[in-house]
């Protein structure tokens, strides 16, 4: 009986995009690929896919991940399902757009090179195809709510950063400056945030603190807002 009923309905492409942000040289950056097939082959692109029959969608969204850059272990969300009828010319496509957030020097360039995709500063996007831009803007907001309330922001740094570098974090991603002092009274109340006895001396000859987030302290204590 249930499959007489589904068979009087159309069947759709299901696909998932991923916007994988990193931050680097105090910019927000974005994975993009030249498109290496048609329609539209050349043109700037989100990385995505289409979702397996035995996928789930997170599931299929963490695989295309991996296969585009080698890691796994991220911070990913779903930012929303995007469904025009003609946003994808080659053929009727629902996608479920994810983020991801990640330290661009774990990213395996070999694969980079392989899918034609490069880090582009948000800032300055090339022209995006079908609606990958809508889905940028969506995640961008998503992004400036969440790391106000918690510290996904991290996933973004090395694992010891400086508190400047922390700052040009989070001015970049809230596309407003933030006063020094304040920041940095409210970030050194964060008992999950500890300085290390190293310094970064490629700032300057007196080398800046570096400092790293304990995530199982943050478990025990959750308490962030900025």
């Amino acid at each position: 009986m249930a499959t007489t009923y589904y068979s009087h309905y159309p069947k759709f492409h299901v696909a998932v995009d991923c916007i994988i942000f990193g931050f680097q040289d105090g910019a927000l950056k974005l994975l993009v690929q030249k498109r290496p097939f048609e329609p539209r082959i050349g043109e700037w692109s989100l990385m995505g896919g289409f979702v397996k029959p035995e996928e789930d969608l997170d599931e299929a969204a963490h695989r295309v991940l991996k296969q585009l850059t080698g890691i796994s272990d991220v911070y990913m969300e779903q930012v929303g399902a995007f469904g025009s009828v003609h946003r994808d010319s080659g053929n009727r496509v629902i996608s479920i757009a994810y983020f991801a957030l990640m330290d661009i020097d774990k990213v395996n360039k070999e694969l980079n090179h392989e899918n034609s995709a490069y880090w582009e500063n948000v800032a300055q996007l090339p022209p995006l195809l079908f609606d990958h831009l809508d889905m940028v803007s969506k995640a961008i907001e998503k992004l400036r709510e969440r790391i106000q309330r918690k510290p996904v922001g991290f996933q973004l740094l090395p694992r010891k950063f400086t508190l400047t570098q922390l700052q040009q974090l989070y001015e970049v991603i809230l596309a407003e400056p933030l006063d020094k002092r304040n920041f940095r009274k409210r970030i050194l109340e964060m008992t999950f945030i500890e300085k290390t006895e190293e310094k970064d001396r490629q700032s300057s000859k007196r080398g800046a603190a570096l400092y790293k987030f304990n995530d199982s302290v943050y478990q025990r204590e959750p308490n962030f807002k900025l």
